[in-house]
């Protein structure tokens, strides 16, 4: 059960920083780059501690540059969903 908290508290802080970047007048453009960057910087540094992250790290591993995009999109789309609800 604990992995499942730190999985919630991770979208938790992430739709967070998403909404504080939106409130500061950070494009949707630019929101999206910076979680690109932030996916090479996991992928590459970061040893996944839960299977979401796992997962989200297995896919990211095989995604062309247009498919990372997607991802941090729907990443996104999934933690402002998450603060909705």
């Amino acid at each position: 059960m604990e992995l499942l908290e730190i999985w919630e508290r991770w979208k938790s802080f992430l739709g967070k920083q998403v909404e504080n970047a939106k409130n500061i007048g950070l494009s949707h453009g630019a929101i999206e780059k910076t979680a690109v960057q932030i996916g090479e910087y996991l992928a590459k540094n970061v040893d996944p501690k839960n299977e979401q992250e796992r997962v989200l790290k297995d896919l990211w591993s095989v995604a062309s540059e247009k498919e990372k995009h997607a991802i941090a999109n729907c990443v996104m789309k999934l933690v402002q969903n998450n603060r909705v609800h």
